[in-house]
This record gives structure tokens, sequence and C-alpha cells, in this order.
């Protein structure tokens, strides 16, 4: 069965697949299609994932094995497939077919795939999953139909934006999706929920110190701890929130934090998450210099620094945003 990725939430509950598949080039929609999926199946019991990366040198055979090994610990599993081509060849596409005669119980075969082309759609493994699965299919959002799209993004915050607002944010990110839904993000954190007018957004937009946000980011990418200090001094003289800046290397670290589970397949989980391809070496070079376990207390920080910025815990927010940053620009190797 084929779905569009907004009628996803209404399909999925209402029955369990052996199969599905999320493919497309529109990465938002792809990634919040396969966390709606996990989630559901999570709640299903099927608490082991292993993740199988598809490439030239990919030995088909793993999946042959995995499918049919029992869990050590009895439990359901989802079986992830990434196939960024779509196209599995000879022998995935043989294997796909076969395990879908006859599919295992306690098993759940996630596939998240590139763009499928005409000729895929009439080969026999794709007909396969199709009869026997739920298919997403992320498609762009057309220009003549962005504006709408915008104003749920913007409802789903609990933000009314005007037509100015819309039409700005619009022209601003050219059609990508992932660019739009931190623009949206980023506004909800400068101004939060209600009714915005293009005169918000514009002030909330010259606000902002000439020390970005952003650049920091990159900043602590690259590993520049001077220029980090530097900047951080900016936007605390300039007043911005602080929860801006946590917001923004929050994002950062849960990327990281991904990518460093899985070193070999770190550049596509990244271009997969929206990483845009300019940020993709920086990334690389934090990566380098620093261990799995260090991104988890990084994160651990930043919620600290959340909770600090609320009220909720007593500490001086400024110093942890810096003692954080030092961190995150040194190295932990």
């Amino acid at each position: 069965m084929n779905v569009r990725p907004d009628q996803l939430p209404a399909f999925v509950a209402k029955k369990l697949y052996p199969v599905y598949m999320v493919s497309g080039d529109e990465p938002l929609q792809q990634m919040e299609c396969l966390d709606l999926l996990r989630t559901y199946l999570r709640e299903q019991d099927y608490l082991e994932r292993e993740v199988l990366d598809v490439d030239a040198q990919f030995d088909w055979s793993r999946l042959q094995e995995e499918t049919a090994n029992m869990s050590l610990f009895s439990n359901r599993r989802i079986i992830e497939l990434r196939l960024p081509s779509a196209k599995p060849g000879r022998q995935g596409s043989q294997l796909l077919k076969e395990y879908l005669q006859n599919p295992a119980e306690d098993i759940v075969l996630l596939i998240n795939a590139g763009k499928v082309d005409g000729n895929a759609k009439k080969s026999a493994w794709f007909k396969a999953i199709d009869q026997n699965g739920l298919m997403v299919q992320c498609w762009p959002v057309p220009l003549d139909k962005l504006s709408a799209w915008l104003k749920q993004r913007f409802l789903k915050r609990d933000m009314q934006a005007d037509n100015e607002v819309l039409s700005y944010v619009s022209q601003h990110v050219e059609g990508n999706l992932l660019a739009a839904d931190q623009e949206i993000e980023k506004l909800y954190l400068l101004l939060g929920p209600g009714k915005i007018s293009y005169a918000d957004v514009a002030d909330a937009i010259t606000s902002q110190s000439r020390f970005n946000v952003f650049e920091l980011a990159d900043m602590l990418l690259q590993g520049n701890s001077k220029r980090v200090i530097k900047i951080i001094s900016g936007l605390k003289a300039e007043g911005i929130a602080p929860v801006l800046i946590n917001w923004a290397l929050t994002k950062d670290i849960r990327l990281l934090l991904q990518a460093s589970k899985d070193a070999g397949s770190a550049e596509y989980l990244l271009k997969r998450s929206g990483v845009w391809h300019s940020r993709i070496l920086m990334f690389k070079n934090c990566l380098s210099r620093h261990r799995q376990r260090s991104f988890q207390l990084l994160l651990k920080r930043c919620a600290y620094i959340d909770a600090a910025s609320k009220g909720v815990v007593e500490a001086n927010v400024w110093d942890e945003i810096e003692t954080l940053c030092v961190r995150m620009a040194g190295t932990s190797r």
C-alpha cells in the first residue's frame, strides 16, 4: 500500500506490516516518517534494532543472516535497511522478494531508500513490498503549495503567521523543507507562540547580534576556540537569549552523537539529516576530535543549560555555555 507522508499518522496504527519503505529525495519528510514508524514499532515491543547500510560493497547475505537469526533476548526486532540508491541489484532484489514470501513474525523490515525511479517501480522487489507492506514516497513540496505547508508548520508551534511572513520564509528557504522547519523553530525561540507579522520577524532578525549564533556553531565544529570565546562575549553583550544559543548547540550535538555511533556511515547520516554540503567537513572535523561518550556528556550539559535558563536549577547560564563550548571546540581523544 502506498500512502503520502501526511497520511501516515492515520494509517500507521491500523495494521502492523512486515515491511515498511520510506523513499524519496525530501529529507525532512523522510526523517519524520521514519521517526514515526520507529516510535510506533517500539510501542509494539519491537525493542531491538539492527541497521544495515547498503553500498557497492554490501554483502546481501547479511540481510539473509539477520532475518534468519533469533533474538538473543526473545525481543521483536527492527531491521533497518538503508538503501540510498534505491537499487538493491540482482542479489538484493531476489533476497527481498524471497524474504517477503514468508517474512519472520518477530521482525519488521524498515527500508530507508533514496528516490525510486520508473524502472524500479516495475521490478519484482518493489511490487513485493507494495503488496506486503506500507510504502511512503516523499517528494519536495511544490512552490505553489509551500505557503500552505509552512502555515501548518507554524500552527504546530501555536504560531499564526500572516501571509507576509509565509512569503518571506518561502523565499528565504527556496523549497528546502528542513531549512524552513529550522527557520520556524528559530522564530519560535525568538518570538514565542501567538500571532506574528512581518514587522515582528524583521525586528527579531535585526536585533540578532552581528556575532551570529550560527557562526558560533560553525566555529565549534571547526575547533576554533579563540573565535568561539569572542563570539560568546559578543552574544552576551548584545543580550541574545541563551535559549537560542542552546537550541543551536543541542541540534548539532544530537547530529554528532548519531553520526558517532556509526563512523563508516557518518557522512551519509549527516546528509540524510539535512546537513548542508558546506558543513559536512566541519562535522567530520568535530567527529575526529571526540568520542561518542563525549557527545553524550555534551548533550547532558545542554539539558542542564536548558534547565538553568528556565530557572529550574541555579547556575550561571553564560558560564555554563562557555564551558560547554570550550569543551566542544577542544578535543577529548
